[in-house]
């Protein structure tokens, strides 16, 4: 199943690009052409806006996504008791140790095992937690898990990842429009607008295949910080306790709970052919970092 977690990471991507690119045609929104063919200038600058645009309403919304799409319930700590009052409790004395705003935190019912971190900026961000990752885990590996996701949001890793799909999105729909163009130019007249919506369609799907290349790249790179961060605040037995869980977890073959989610979108990177995709580096490799590190 964890083919499913790389086809929704690349969909989201497409969908983001391809959406615009209908809309704009259909509507006719063309600031980037002129009597002359292509204005250059103002095609850049038209690419820069709605790349960006798209990357930052994403950002924003990342939340009320999380929680719609998710289930994540969030724990009120006037109320919270037991295993929910635990966990917030864990999360706040981390975040001040981090120097962190106190995030929200949340639970969503499901038995992979699974933790994320979302929001728009340092104070107003959420850490959710699956019911599956609390069954597994032993406190230690669950403050590790925690840690982990505190160090994405102190490091400013969402900011950064926005940022870079926001240029990716600018690039592929800079290059699509640029090539879909030129095609439109070698055929007659009555064929240039079809020939212009379709391949423009074509190579944005296209592009952004190749885009989602290099940001899974860059957040493999930020899962290592996040990990070096983690190791900072609860030590490095603690994180690599934590690692080596979702290992076991990852590599029984009686378990296939944890599978679908440790594969490539949550905590783990898959080390096949996919790899390419996935936005975390394999669970070995992170082991062995930070055995190697000094924290």
């Amino acid at each position: 199943m964890w083919f499913k977690r790389i086809g929704l990471f690349l969909l989201t991507n497409i969908l983001v690009v391809v959406t615009i690119s209908i809309v704009t045609s259909v509507l006719g929104i063309g600031p980037y052409l002129d009597a002359n063919g292509l204005n250059l200038s103002s095609l850049v600058i038209f690419c820069f806006l709605w790349g960006m645009g798209g990357a930052f309403v994403s950002l924003l919304l990342s939340k009320f996504m999380a929680k719609m799409m998710m289930g994540v319930q969030i724990i009120d700590p006037r109320s919270a008791s037991g295993a929910e009052r635990e966990l917030y409790s864990r999360v706040e004395r981390l975040a001040r140790a981090a120097n962190l705003p106190m995030p929200e935190v949340g639970i969503y019912h499901s038995p992979e095992v699974n933790a994320f971190a979302t929001g728009p900026s340092k104070s107003s961000s959420l850490v959710a937690v699956s019911s599956g990752l609390l069954q597994v885990m032993d406190n230690a590996e669950v403050e590790g898990v925690l840690a982990h996701e505190l160090a994405h949001v102190a490091n400013g890793d969402m900011v950064t990842m926005t940022l870079i799909q926001g240029i990716v999105n600018a690039f592929v729909m800079f290059f699509s429009r640029i090539i879909s163009y030129a095609l439109s130019t070698m055929v007659k007249d009555e064929m240039q607008y079809t020939v212009r919506l379709i391949s423009n369609i074509v190579l944005s799907i296209l592009f952004s295949i190749l885009g989602s290349i290099v940001v899974a790249y860059f957040s493999r790179t930020r899962e290592y910080r996040a990990d070096a961060g983690g190791a900072k605040l609860v030590g490095r037995q603690n994180m690599i306790a934590a690692l080596e869980k979702l290992r076991r977890t990852f590599d029984a073959p009686e378990d296939e709970r944890g599978k679908e989610a440790l594969a490539t979108m949550k905590i783990s990177g898959h080390n096949k052919w996919m790899a390419l995709f996935s936005t975390h580096p394999p669970l070995e490799a992170r082991i062995a970092a930070l055995k190697n590190s000094g924290y």
